[in-house]
């Protein structure tokens, strides 16, 4: 077997496969002040020889890489959090459910159309019941079609009217497609007044914390639902009780 140069293995392990082709984008000027041709391709030869011989450098390669990049991306959204901390927790358009003086404020965005949002609704709401000094911030975000925008400006106009908790819950109850008819069935379920209803959803104000959503789960990259934030923390996607409890703590705990 043919022995490795010791700065290429730690070289391997530190960049990401994808630099390897940094010479091709370098200058040929650059490259040829550098190495002769015989040169450059004994360099070659021993990279390919290794990596032949090492495969799993490529694999340990790539996983720095992605380390590195997952690293990144929560560091960016930590910022991303500071950044829009009021807009995000202290929206007065946004409906808050729990203890409004509460010490610690978990976010979800959401859609009444998302499967994975239902199957994590009775969990939050045990986490709400059993945190008496929990606050808990809902971002209306219908992202998965025209009936979700339905539902999430019915939900918002149902304020008006009292009834915003009560016919949320219906919405995140009901399984399978929603669509106006549905929609406006469960608002009678529970009391609501649907002539008053479809009229208010129009209102400027609905409209316009839906834009507000949109545009803040832009800032903070959620592309999808549920997203959760807990104190300084972005959580994509459905999370069991347990963990919400460890990430409402360890938020608790930051102050």
């Amino acid at each position: 077997m043919r022995p490795a140069l010791p700065f290429l293995r730690s070289a391997l392990l530190a960049l990401p496969v994808a630099a390897l082709a940094l010479s091709a984008a370098t200058p040929a000027g650059a490259q040829s002040a550098s190495f002769d041709g015989n040169q450059k391709a004994a360099i070659e030869k021993i990279v390919h020889d290794y990596l032949m011989e090492h495969p799993e450098v490529i694999l340990q390669a790539v996983d720095a890489m992605q380390e590195r990049q997952k690293t990144a991306e929560a560091e960016q959204a930590r910022k991303a959090l500071t950044e829009n901390k009021q807009e995000l927790l202290r929206n007065p358009a946004d409906p808050v459910i729990g203890n409004p003086q509460g010490d610690v404020t978990v976010v979800e965005f959401f859609d009444y159309q998302c499967g994975y949002c239902k199957a994590v609704q009775a969990d939050t709401q045990s986490l709400i019941k059993g945190d008496p000094k929990l606050r808990f911030v809902l971002k209306e975000f219908p992202i998965l079609g025209p009936a979700s925008l339905v539902a999430s400006k019915a939900a918002l106009a149902s304020r008006g009217q009292g009834k915003y908790v009560e016919f949320h819950n219906a919405l995140m109850a009901q399984r399978g497609q929603l669509d106006e008819a549905v929609i406006m069935r469960l608002a009678k379920s529970v009391g609501l007044d649907t002539d008053r209803l479809k009229k208010d959803m129009e209102s400027p104000d609905v409209l316009k914390v839906i834009a507000a959503n949109q545009a803040l789960a832009e800032k903070l990259n959620i592309r999808g639902t549920p997203a959760f934030v807990f104190g300084d923390e972005l959580v994509p996607g459905a999370i069991k009780l347990d963990d919400m409890k460890r990430l409402t703590d360890a938020a608790r705990a930051k102050g």
